[in-house]
């Protein structure tokens, strides 16, 4: 998330409960720079009544452990620890500062604010106020006003003044993470045996609050060899070619060029292969993650899962070395979850692949020359061309887009997962639109799979199926029709 925009902040929310702490620590250690710890009382009008009674425990007792279990490994000065959960007055406010918190989270307070009557019917467009609806005639009952909010959050800075100069403190800085000024209520009833104790026990002074910036290791990222010509590239509108080597401790290789590129064109979108980076070597997690239209990557060697996870409309391309010995069709060229929510571009493999490949793809076309299990899964759009062997599971939940499968022996319903499929041999369109992709990934590629498919094209296209839902195959039929 840190390649894909280095400027942004990442926040990792958890639910207050036990053992959030450890949880809490994890995250940290995983470079997160803010960690919400938000309890059991908050959450939208739409949420489930078990979970609005069942679920979480209060944000003071989940603030307490994560504060305590951070700065007792030494990292509750590494991030922002911030609390939510039904935070209404300045005491709210104050308490959890002092039980370790920088920020506060409001937001059911000010929604009443605007107007909520907490009718609890956000999911059903029936909100009788007009706040959690698109009806337009509801929608004008809407009586909430920007200075409502603003004055509520003034008396409650008011409230965290006055409480703080009861403190003795001047500002919230001095007084977080300082539980020694806070303590138990004595009740005198002899049945209540709730001993809070833990809840104030106090941390180390350089641990009560974030003091240093977390380490990301964006600093080692391979993206910086390369990132100035891409960027100077594209904002010029210059074609650029890089070469690199690449190494599998080298992950989301091109996020980082692909975020400064989207930030500093704004709108604008670069043409396909404008800025091509060429890579030798095994490839870590995560290549080319999120990456944008106009950049290409080419790697010849291996990669590791996640290759072209979120890919948003550029290209890669993965091939074994011309020095290589193997049948790239026999053998896995790249991990698991190969295009993981895809939303646009190209992924071209000449290689088998591991499991998932193309789960939730929404809008890429993959190529590869095989995969393991549950390859299409979840996807809506898309297209995925396999042109060997598939695992078990095919298309499991696929609500859209469209599978070409080389299937000469004819098993298709031995891979294909339990749905209303529409199995077809290829049609004129798909035809043309298939032949077209396979010269493209055979000239990318190099792969001999494809070259010997294309080289008896007239009986090879006969062995292709073309796998829909049912329910996808109507409505496009519907939109072509007009």
């Amino acid at each position: 998330m840190k390649n894909a925009n280095d400027q942004a902040r990442i926040n990792v929310k958890l639910v207050s409960e036990q053992g959030v702490g450890t949880i809490a620590a994890g995250v940290a250690k995983a470079h997160a720079d803010v960690i919400l710890i938000s309890g059991h009382d908050g959450g939208t009008g739409a949420a489930p009544l078990t979970s609005l009674k069942h679920a979480g425990t209060p944000w003071e007792l989940g603030l307490a452990e994560a504060h305590q279990t951070l700065a007792a490994n030494g990292l509750r000065s590494r991030v922002v620890l911030q609390v939510d959960g039904q935070l209404k007055t300045g005491r709210d406010v104050v308490v959890a500062a002092l039980l370790g918190a920088e920020e506060f989270g409001f937001a059911t307070a000010p929604l009443v604010v605007s107007g909520c009557v907490m009718m609890r019917v956000c999911h059903l467009d029936t909100c009788p106020v007009g706040i959690a609806t698109q009806n337009p005639v509801l929608r004008e009952r809407f009586t909430g006003k920007p200075e409502f909010v603003e004055n509520f959050f003034e008396f409650i800075a008011q409230e965290v003044r006055e409480y703080l100069a009861m403190l003795g403190a001047r500002t919230l800085d001095e007084v977080i993470g300082d539980v020694t000024r806070l303590s138990v209520q004595s009740l005198d009833d002899p049945t209540n045996d709730l001993d809070l104790s833990a809840l104030l026990k106090p941390v180390p002074a350089d641990q009560r609050r974030q003091s240093m910036k977390q380490e990301h290791g964006l600093d080692a990222a391979l993206d910086w060899r390369f990132m100035d010509a891409a960027l100077s590239a594209a904002t010029k509108n210059t074609p650029v070619r890089i070469s690199s080597p690449i190494r599998n401790v080298n992950r989301a290789v091109g996020t980082l060029t692909g975020s400064a590129i989207t930030r500093a064109l704004g709108d604008r979108v670069l043409a396909p292969d404008h800025v091509q980076i060429d890579l030798e070597g095994s490839s870590g997690q995560s290549l080319g993650a999120f990456m944008p239209q106009g950049m290409t990557l080419r790697l010849t060697g291996d990669a590791n899962d996640y290759a072209g996870k979120g890919l948003s409309g550029g290209r890669i391309i993965i091939k074994p070395s011309p020095q290589a010995t193997f049948a790239s069709d026999e053998n896995i060229i790249a991990g698991n979850v190969i295009g993981y929510g895809a939303t646009g571009g190209e992924i071209f493999i000449s290689g088998v692949v591991g499991e998932r490949c193309g789960v939730r793809n929404s809008g890429a076309t993959i190529v590869v020359e095989g995969t393991g299990d549950h390859a299409g899964e979840y996807m809506t759009g898309g297209v995925i061309v396999v042109l060997g062997h598939v695992g078990r599971n095919l298309a499991a939940g696929m609500s859209g887009g469209t599978l070409y499968l080389y299937d000469p022996l004819g098993h298709v319903h031995d891979h294909l997962s339990a749905g209303v499929y529409e199995i077809d041999p290829l049609e004129y369109e798909d035809d043309e639109h298939l032949l077209s992709l396979l010269e493209r990934y055979r000239e990318e590629t190099g792969s001999k799979k494809a070259a010997g498919l294309l080289a008896n094209w007239r009986n090879e296209r006969m062995n292709f199926v073309r796998i829909e839902t049912s329910e996808y195959q109507r409505i496009r039929d519907e939109l072509r029709n007009g």
